[in-house]
């Protein structure tokens, strides 16, 4: 039997397809009104495909469960923050898990750590605390490392056709973790060791955020001399070895704006160019500020109010807003006194930041100013709706003439 714990975007999905494929699985979270909700029959996030998936992982057996259970495998899927102040991961959630893990499981139970760790987490932190427990690691208890690799809006094809990677001390616990995994995925899964799929996950993020950088680092100079970065990176892609990606308002979600930090925090001095990405996309939310500022005064537009932010989430046609940059921007705009801009998303249902709307046309009649910060399918749709107003598209979605870029 399989306990997964930590029921959120990267656990409930992974214990959906596993319950899903004939596995034993209960799902545990220390939340009780999410472990309610599932166990009346209702998924907690939106995601294509997901209900369909609880439906047959509710018809394979799956559990929720506010308890730890006994087991032969724990996923471990919680929350891996980094700390503020000198950007190092918190392992915190991930090490009181452990903990209540070990408080149940059977001798020789294999801990598979799911969440996105920085490199070495399991010796600094994981490996000591199981010790001080007076567990023997390899006897009492297995670990293996499986970094999850999905994306919101996409998330149950990813699983099931992505390549995966199982960092383990023993090779015999990392292909059976990889046979547990392969019920469901069909990528290519490989075996390590811990320490490489650590650093793997962290690099493929960084990656992603570096090259991101890059394409915002543009817009900031083409803007400065009045060029057009889209038509430039057009054309510049036209070259075979040349693909720059879009650039953006900044880079949100729990991947490419948190992970590339954790290699800051534990090698400065040495991620260098890493730290200069993270500068460049974290400094975004606050460029879009004052791209608005100047259209304002352009317009003769001083009233904030006037101004309509399109978006919270931090990717398209999902409800995820953690690490948003449409929060980031509005979080710059407290520190500059500045009120009462409304916003907006067809996505986010419930009220979690001022003046937020739930009507789209409600939402445009109170605004002159409309800020895409996301391109939700709906922004695509309903251009028509947008002719009276001032836009600045973020995010290169709006076909009107006219519209303010980055």
């Amino acid at each position: 039997m399989v306990n997964v714990i930590g029921l959120g975007y990267i656990g409930l999905p992974t214990a959906l397809m596993l319950a899903a494929n004939g596995v034993e699985v209960v799902g545990t979270d220390y939340n009780h009104s999410l472990v309610e909700q599932l166990n009346s029959g209702v998924v907690t996030f939106e995601e294509d495909g997901l209900p369909e998936l609880f439906k047959k992982a509710v018809e394979g057996g799956i559990l929720f469960s506010c308890e730890y259970q006994q087991a032969d495998t724990y996923i471990i899927a919680v929350p891996t923050p980094y700390e503020k102040d000198n950007k190092k991961i918190d392992a915190s959630y991930v090490l009181c898990a452990v903990d209540s893990v070990l408080q149940h499981c059977r001798k020789g139970a294999v801990i598979v750590i799911e969440s996105t760790i920085s490199p070495g987490t399991v010796d600094k932190y994981v490996r000591p605390y199981i010790t001080s427990k007076g567990k023997v690691i390899g006897e009492d208890v297995h670990l293996v490392h499986a970094p999850e690799r999905i994306i919101p809006g996409n998330m149950i094809y990813e699983l099931v056709n992505n390549s995966r990677t199982m960092g383990a001390d023993d090779k015999s616990v990392g292909e059976k973790i990889k046979e547990l995994y392969s019920s469901f995925c069909k990528g290519n899964i490989v075996v390590t060791d811990i320490r490489t799929a650590e650093m793997t996950k962290v690099v493929e993020n960084t990656y992603r955020d570096i090259n991101i950088a890059f394409a915002n680092e543009l817009a900031k100079i083409c803007r400065s001399d009045n060029m057009d970065v889209y038509e430039i990176i057009k054309i510049a892609n036209m070259h075979p070895r040349v693909n720059i990606l879009t650039p953006g308002p900044g880079v949100g979600g729990h991947c490419i704006s948190v992970d590339p930090w954790f290699l800051v925090g534990d090698y400065p001095g040495l991620a260098n160019i890493i730290l200069a990405a993270r500068k460049i996309n974290d400094s975004m939310p606050e460029f879009v500020l004052e791209r608005l500022s100047d259209i304002m005064n352009e317009n003769g537009i001083s009233d904030a109010s006037k101004v309509g932010i399109y978006g919270l989430t931090y990717k398209e046609n999902v409800d995820d807003v953690r690490e948003s940059p449409t929060l980031q921007m509005l979080e710059c705009m407290k520190k500059h006194l500045a009120s009462g801009v409304k916003v907006y998303d067809p996505y986010v249902k419930n009220d979690i930041v001022d003046n937020q709307y739930h009507d789209f046309d409600e939402f445009l009649n109170n605004v002159e100013i409309v800020a895409i910060m996301v391109g939700h399918d709906e922004i695509k749709a309903e251009q028509e709706k947008l002719k009276s107003k001032i836009i600045l598209d973020t995010r290169n979605v709006c076909g009107l003439e006219g519209c303010y870029k980055l």
